[in-house]
């Protein structure tokens, strides 16, 4: 596969980053089959189901695939991977997380970037279908972007057997909440921080089971201490309490992967690449850096200089067909993977 080299006009990580944004994507009316996930509580998640394409072909594994904040599983980016997968002989499984896109109105709250009680039921029921997807089943392969990866993460890191899933990938994940909560922060980032924020907003006051008098407040800006003007702000009134933590910064330091991936638990993964660019504006790049010089088993990591967040529009995009670039290097390296031969978990 052909290195990473931006899209001409598309040369900068912002660009990168608001491409999806600013040009829209034929994809198509979306033909999936609707799943729910009860999650308990009387909540249920809402996913997604697309066989392989063509139609009629008999799919090489089933790919749990996670969006990130303040997305769905109609969003375009996510729709795109999930096609290009789905051409590469993969079935895909597209998650909505806890209030999140078509599956607002499923279950009461918000989802947290470590939210094992409603991802756990999520794998075992995936697992389910991919023993169900092919005769003799097929392996459970994962894909987060962004925030979505760190959720898979953090789920699989807290398993005590097997890895729940045969293989993993991560584009563009926080590792350290609280440095990517700083710099989204930064000045030059206002932009984004206020768009994320006003998703997110949005998001938990169209709650069908209501919100808290006091969490309405705080979210309609009226709380004695005005509005919410940060994510961290934001994670400090409803993300962190939500999911009892005792402070956002109990919660960033309980739902970062990096510090148990460098004390030893990465071992809990199955085969995973984490894919990162240096010009990330969104999550800094240093601590996948860390766990590229940790050189850990098992764990590939692809750094590029520019791609921007979730990014990676890259020249060759168009002669290709098919996805962006960072949507064809997943295919490719969960392709190869299944190639190395049986993978322990399947089944």
């Amino acid at each position: 596969m052909q290195p990473f080299r931006p899209r001409r006009h598309w040369f900068n990580g912002d660009l990168q980053t608001l491409r999806d944004t600013l040009r829209t994507v034929r994809l198509g009316p979306d033909q999936g089959e609707p799943i729910t996930v009860a999650v308990g509580g009387g909540d249920q998640l809402l996913a997604v189901y697309d066989p392989p394409l063509p139609v009629g072909r008999t799919p090489l594994a089933l790919v749990l695939l996670l969006h990130g904040l303040g997305g769905g599983s109609e969003r375009e980016g996510l729709r795109r991977m999930g096609q290009t997968l789905q051409h590469a002989g993969f079935a895909v499984l597209r998650l909505n997380l806890r209030g999140a896109g078509p599956g607002r109105p499923l279950a009461r709250g918000t989802y947290a970037a470590r939210c094992n009680r409603d991802l756990l039921p999520v794998l075992a029921r995936a697992r389910q279908l991919a023993d169900q997807v092919a005769p003799g089943g097929r392996p459970l392969l994962g894909v987060g972007l962004s925030l979505g990866g760190t959720l898979l993460l953090n789920a699989l890191l807290a398993g005590d057997g097997a890895p729940v899933l045969d293989g993993l990938v991560c584009i563009s994940s926080p590792l350290d909440l609280d440095a990517c909560s700083r710099q989204i922060e930064r000045p030059r980032n206002r932009l984004y921080q206020r768009w994320l924020l006003r998703r997110l907003l949005a998001q938990t006051l169209a709650d069908p089971f209501g919100v808290t008098p006091e969490e309405r407040e705080l979210l309609e800006g009226r709380a004695p201490q005005g509005p919410l003007r940060s994510l961290r702000a934001f994670d400090a009134a409803i993300t962190a309490p939500r999911w009892g933590y005792g402070s956002v910064d109990d919660y960033y330091a309980k739902a970062s992967p990096l510090r148990p991936l460098l004390e030893g638990a990465a071992a809990r993964l199955p085969p995973t690449l984490l894919v990162h660019a240096a010009d990330d504006p969104w999550v800094p790049v240093a601590p996948v850096r860390r766990i590229a010089e940790a050189d850990l088993k098992g764990i590939d990591v692809l750094i590029t200089p520019q791609g921007g967040h979730n990014g990676f529009h890259a020249r060759c995009d168009a002669a290709a067909g098919q996805g962006c670039w960072g949507d064809r290097l997943t295919a490719r390296w969960l392709s190869r993977l299944l190639e190395q031969g049986p993978l322990a978990a399947a089944g």
